[in-house]
């Protein structure tokens, strides 16, 4: 398997949360372009199965598609099951569900959204980076790829839960890359500001806002971060872990 291109993860299979729409839908219909069987997780297991018909009827892959909260470790875990018995194996993990709610003021920030955010954003990716890297290290190995934030690294008080789970996660990736070397990869592509489900609560003035501060004078549109994951989930990426890549157009 060499590049990025039209069947370079066939035979392969990859697990993609928040896979059913955004960036994540992006990811799911890429790897399939490329050959990859495909599990499709996220919340709404209807979105998730026109999907996982969409990539089966273009690409002709194997094309799985699972309900699963990811702040739920039960959840975690039975999308984990699920995945082994319908493909025995996972050689893709891609984190990409998140979730970031807007909330009046920092003090008006409750304990029910605080521990909704961390349980998507990093509670969620900790119990499927442990389960999945577990079991591709006893095997023929992997690669794990996180999706984190700009937020991460220069946090706003507008997201200020979302950008300390983000950093948690880069956290993980380089304890994760550590721990499951040398058979598993782990890595992280930081988006910055991309036009997806999280954009449409922003208001016109906001995105004109967040451009001005991004030096390709734009946010980003969902099918930009492809190329970076399928980097990081690639044979492209082989002497590369615990690594981080920015994808934010410049963010200044």
């Amino acid at each position: 398997m060499t590049g990025s291109g039209e069947g370079a993860f066939g035979g392969r299979v990859a697990v993609v949360t928040g896979g059913s729409r955004g960036m994540g839908r992006e990811v799911v219909r890429a790897l399939a372009a490329r050959g990859a069987d495909v599990v499709i997780a996220s919340r709404k297991l209807g979105a998730c199965e026109a999907l996982a018909e969409e990539v089966r009827r273009e690409h002709g892959v194997r094309a799985l598609a699972v309900a699963c909260n990811v702040s739920s470790w039960s959840d975690c875990d039975r999308l984990v099951e699920e995945a082994y018995a319908a493909f025995d194996r996972v050689d893709v993990l891609v984190n990409n569900a998140g979730l970031s709610p807007l909330y009046p003021s920092l003090a008006e920030v409750s304990e029910e959204l605080f521990d909704k955010v961390i349980g998507v954003n990093l509670r969620g990716p900790f119990r499927l980076a442990a389960a999945i890297g577990t079991r591709m290290a006893a095997g023929d190995g992997g690669s794990i790829v996180n999706i984190s934030s700009i937020e991460a690294d220069r946090p706003g008080p507008h997201a200020l839960p979302y950008a300390a789970a983000k950093a948690g996660l880069n956290a993980l990736t380089e304890g994760f890359a550590a721990g499951f070397a040398p058979k598993v990869r782990v890595n992280t592509v930081q988006p910055g500001a991309f036009l997806t489900d999280i954009s449409q609560a922003w208001t016109e003035e906001t995105t004109e806002r967040i451009a001005r501060g991004v030096a390709l004078g734009r946010c980003g549109e969902p099918e930009e971060i492809v190329e970076a994951v399928l980097y990081f989930a690639g044979p492209g990426s082989s002497y590369t872990t615990g690594a981080t890549l920015r994808v934010d157009g410049g963010w200044r």
